[in-house]
Order: structure tokens, then sequence, then C-alpha cells
């Protein structure tokens, strides 16, 4: 059985985020469609929050409940990772502020990275991104930890990260999220003729960050979670 038991707070309502999580991911992942419900518990070694066709400011009591979940979370010392809506929930919940846009991030796109993530390397990466909602200002004593012309693409506030870009997609889910998207014609073309081999090699140098976090976890989580009791037949 892997070491590290992981909570994917599932947001997106898609079949293939928990797919591509789990293959990222070197851990056992027990998973809530958090559209229906969050974990009773926070027994878990660390949480990672997904993206969502939903907005962190939308008045729903599912967002109110997982908002509610990652920071008492964060508030325990679990770590946390939140993977665009989830970047946006991690700032929100954390006291930070989130709004929309007024227009359409979405591509291989290139963003700048510093050192002070641990996740990250500093250096410019290119990332898959699809957000209209951004990270405006950052939760109390968070570090900006990457950022583009769009805005703040990470950040880290002790065990939490969250990362605007999706480091997870691979080039299927990237074409059907952009073919998907209700913008002009010709802009889906451009992106879509974008999702090239060379492109997302490219972006997969960003994936390094899930392998760290793990580490991360296994080196740095809350100590409470050595001494948890091993999952039930029922947690799967």
């Amino acid at each position: 059985m892997n070491d590290l038991r992981i909570a994917l707070l599932n947001a997106s309502g898609d079949e293939n985020t928990p797919k591509n999580f789990r293959r990222e991911l070197d851990a056992e992942l027990v998973e809530f469609d958090v559209h229906e419900t969050v974990p009773d518990t926070h027994d878990f070694d660390a949480a990672v929050v997904t993206g969502s066709r939903s907005s962190v400011y939308w008045d729903e009591a599912w967002i109110d409940a997982l908002k509610e979940w990652v920071r008492t979370a964060v508030e325990r010392g679990m770590a946390v990772l939140g993977v665009c809506f989830g970047h946006q929930v991690l700032a929100d919940a954390l006291g930070g502020r989130v709004e929309d846009m007024g227009e359409y991030e979405i591509g291989y796109r290139e963003v700048e990275s510093r050192d002070e993530s641990l996740l990250l390397d500093d250096e410019p990466m290119t990332v898959f991104t699809t957000h209209s909602d951004a990270v405006t200002e950052l939760p109390p004593g968070a570090v900006q930890t990457a950022e583009n012309d769009y805005g703040v693409h990470g950040f880290r506030v002790n065990n939490a990260f969250g990362v605007q870009f999706h480091p997870e997609y691979d080039m299927e889910t990237a074409r059907v999220v952009a073919g998907g998207k209700d913008l002009p014609d010709d802009r889906i073309e451009r992106v879509l003729d974008d999702i090239t081999e060379e492109n997302y090699t490219k972006a997969c140098e960003a994936k390094t960050l899930f392998g760290r976090f793990t580490a991360f976890v296994r080196g740095n989580g809350p100590s409470a979670s050595a001494a948890r009791p091993a999952p039930s037949a029922e947690s799967d």
C-alpha cells in the first residue's frame, strides 16, 4: 500500500480529471466529488483541490463547504495543493481575493516562477492555462511564486501551494477543454493548433511539481499523519 493517503477534492465534473491526477501523483488518492460532499474528516496526509467550471465567488453551498474544509486543513498544518480553481479556493479561503478577469487566458503560455515555491524551478516554464478568474490579492502571509502578464500563477502559504495553470493535463484533456470553450471559433482554432507534441513536451517540465509536492508531504507533513489509522475498505 502506498505510504501517502491524499484526498482528491474533485470540483471539475470531468471524468478526465481523476485519471490525470492518478497518473501524476505517487500516492493513494481518496476521491470526493465536492459538488456532492466534502470529507467528514481531515485524516489525510495531504489534499489536492482540482479545477472547475465554477467561480469561487459564486453563492453556492458546495463552494462554501469546500472553502471551509480547505481553511481548516491549512490551519491544522495539512499540505494542500490547489490547481486552477483549487488555487483560487486556497486564496479565497485564506483571506485573499479572486475576481473575474474580464478576459480569458487559454492555451500554452509562458510563466515566470520563483524558487520560493519549493515546487517550481526558478526559471520560465511553458504551461497549459484555461481560466477567466484570477487571484488579485494574495492571502495574508502568502508568497507569490509564479506570474505572467495575466497575473498571479502561483503562491505559497506555509504548507499550502496554489498554481493557476494545469500541470496535470495531457494533450487529450487540453483539446477537449479548449474545444468546449465559448470563445470565437478562430481563437479556439489557434489554441487547438498550438496543442502539439513540442509544446506538450515543454509543459511536461511543470509536472515535476507533483513529485516535489509528495516529497514535501513525506518530509514535512503533519506529524499526526504518521499515527493515523490504516484506511478502511469503505474509504476507497
